[in-house]
């Protein structure tokens, strides 16, 4: 059994740890609230500008942003965080990343874009880097002050990338947001602009799976002012501009519900250790004084004898 010492200094490094988890924890839910609420105020507006730019699109062949074409080069835009401690928030959107290179694009030449530290960290080791191409550096500051003004210029970037045959397709894989213990792990396809499907549910399969068909459903009949190729031409744009803006933020949320849910278990994880650690500490005081009476009566004993 560990000395006294040992172990009141283990319960004193606990109990400083937990202190800092648990202040970590109260920021976390701090910042997820205002996250939250920036988020599912968005999803609304953004959900239903894409359903149109959809059906406007599908009615338009050959649309810049719309053009279906044999997949040789990807890229993927992989939305991760700049800090660890919040669980497998970044090893979820690494692996789904992975999947997608290793196993639906293998033998195409795929590459990463990474937002975030953690990605950036682990894809730099890998081949999937980006070479040869002037995309924006210096994403990961995105978050430090996550404005659509922002986000446009990188999103003009990877769609002008796309329009000059760079690569044949986008994909986003990021967290969405659910709530503060569940986020989804999202694989997104950014372009060419899918047509619109049956449900959300097909929407994703074909997302995940990159088929180049898709179930289509009855289009809206919508009334264009002036005409549908000019409401295309500048609505287009800013739908994918609002949709990684959208991406972002989801990510945002999750990544401060994913702490708070990591350090509110790491809390009572402290508190269960500190409790076993100070039945430890008081079984071993228990013993020394033990120990030391018995020393004194087998003295005692001794000069009587």
């Amino acid at each position: 059994m560990a000395n006294l010492k040992e172990v009141r200094n283990r319960i004193t490094s606990v109990s400083s740890t937990q202190q800092i988890t648990s202040a970590m924890k109260m920021v976390s839910a701090a910042k997820l609230r205002k996250a939250q609420d920036a988020v599912t105020s968005m999803r609304p507006y953004a959900a239903k500008l894409k359903s149109i730019l959809e059906n406007l699109s599908a009615s338009i062949s050959g649309g810049t942003y719309s053009q279906e074409r044999e997949v040789k080069n990807v890229l993927l835009v992989v939305i991760t965080s700049n800090r660890g401690l919040c669980g497998g928030f970044n090893a979820n959107v690494i692996k789904a990343s992975n999947r997608l290179a290793k196993e639906e694009y293998k033998g195409k030449k795929v590459s990463v874009l990474c937002i975030g530290k953690k990605g950036a960290d682990f894809f730099k080791k890998t081949e999937y880097g980006i070479v040869g191409t002037d995309m924006p550096r210096g994403l990961n500051e995105l978050f430090d002050n996550l404005i659509f003004s922002h986000v446009e210029p990188v999103a003009e970037k990877i769609m002008q990338l796309f329009a000059d045959g760079q690569f044949d397709r986008v994909y986003l894989v990021y967290n969405q947001f659910k709530n503060a213990a569940v986020q989804i792990t999202t694989v997104e396809q950014f372009l060419p602009v899918l047509p619109p499907t049956n449900n959300e549910s097909d929407r994703i399969a074909h997302a995940s799976t990159g088929s180049a068909t898709a179930s289509k459903k009855h289009t809206i009949d919508y009334i264009y002012e002036p005409d549908q190729e000019e409401i295309v031409k500048t609505l287009i744009p800013l739908s994918l501009k609002t949709q990684l803006f959208k991406a972002l933020r989801d990510s945002l949320a999750s990544e401060h519900g994913a702490r708070m849910t990591a350090m509110h278990k790491a809390t009572d994880n402290a508190g269960s250790l500190i409790k076993e650690l100070k039945l430890m500490y008081n079984k071993a005081r228990q013993a020394a004084i033990t120990n030391e009476i018995l020393e004194i009566v087998g003295g005692a004993e001794a000069l009587n004898g």
